[in-house]
């Protein structure tokens, strides 16, 4: 007869094996949630994103991503990082500025000059000072992915000069600055969620539209808009935001490599949205869009920068702008 410590150092012998193996097994799954189709850059990146976090915490992270608004709209998505019940919203920059309006200096009409000043704003000191306006709003600012410049596409006619932009419906982000600049220059700006945007275009409830020339293609709104102006009004940065709840009930371990990945990927899908931008205009004229390349910019810019940049300052000062103006000069 096996004695009764024997047969209970045996089961104890069986059983840890067990237990180490389900330790080994045992995964933290999270759920990455953005609005863009799955053609878009951001898919792709988020996709790679959740590659390198399983790689690097050898299976005990894995990442699944929600594309095309699958949980929801962009408020939807950023309220339920805040809650705890998603880990990470991806979205524009524009739907997180009503928890921290510091944000919207990064929303400014004509601001930024080309990617090299977007990337020296960013990544450097200014972006850094930025990533902390979100804590309070229980969001941890992983970094700033790429949107990119923002060009206007309607369904009624060319624009050539902003007196071509009088009295569209066009819909906007729900940004102030986005808002104002539309107004200034003679539009009906109407904001809604992306998730709603074709169907609003396609009815007729706006005319028209303004968004990077990838979204644009990536979206298929060559399918309800005939004209494409290439305005470069203003650049979006999306924000890749952690739900701080989520982020804090992780291992120290995990929080790092769930950084450091973030911070690997963040530059390769800009670059994906540099690299795609040309190509996405010329497929654009292909699937038949009227493409005004060289509109009168300074049109625009004369009677909507400097007072939607006024309006910034005197509410939160002129530093932000004056540091964003002289940065990667």
């Amino acid at each position: 007869m096996v004695s009764i410590t024997r047969r209970a150092a045996l089961a104890a012998g069986l059983a840890m094996p067990w237990l180490a193996g389900g330790a080994r097994a045992q995964t933290t799954r999270i759920r990455f949630a953005h609005p863009h189709p799955e053609t878009d850059s951001w898919h792709k990146a988020a996709l790679l994103f959740g590659e390198k976090v399983k790689e690097k915490s050898n299976g005990a992270l894995t990442v699944q991503v929600f594309g095309n608004g699958a949980l929801g709209s962009d408020p939807t998505t950023i309220s339920s990082a805040r809650g705890g019940t998603l880990d990470i919203a991806l979205t524009g920059n524009p739907f997180f500025t009503g928890l921290a309006p510091k944000l919207n200096v990064l929303d400014l009409p004509f601001q930024f000059r080309d990617r090299k000043h977007v990337t020296a704003v960013l990544d450097g000191p200014i972006g850094e000072k930025l990533k902390p306006e979100l804590e309070p709003s229980n969001l941890y600012v992983l970094g700033f992915w790429d949107i990119g410049f923002r060009n206007v596409t309607n369904s009624r006619r060319p624009i050539q000069t902003v007196a071509d932009i009088r009295g569209l419906k066009i819909r906007t982000t729900p940004n102030p600055a986005h808002i104002k600049a539309f107004q200034l220059m003679g539009a009906n700006p109407t904001p809604l969620p992306f998730t709603e945007l074709f169907t609003a275009m396609e009815t007729r409830a706006v005319d028209g539209q303004e968004n990077p020339n990838t979204l644009i293609q990536n979206a298929r709104f060559f399918e309800v808009q005939k004209h494409l102006s290439l305005t470069r009004h203003a650049y979006t940065a999306g924000i890749l935001a952690y739900s701080k709840q989520r982020m804090d009930a992780l291992p120290a371990n995990h929080r790092e490599i769930i950084r450091a990945v973030a911070a690997e990927v963040t530059p390769l899908q800009r670059q994906m949205n540099e690299d795609g931008d040309p190509l996405a205009i010329a497929a654009l004229k292909k699937e038949g869009m009227q493409v005004v390349e060289q509109p009168d910019r300074n049109s625009m810019l004369t009677v909507c920068a400097e007072p939607v940049r006024n309006e910034f300052a005197a509410r939160f000062g002129a530093e932000l702008p004056d540091a964003i103006a002289a940065a990667g000069a």
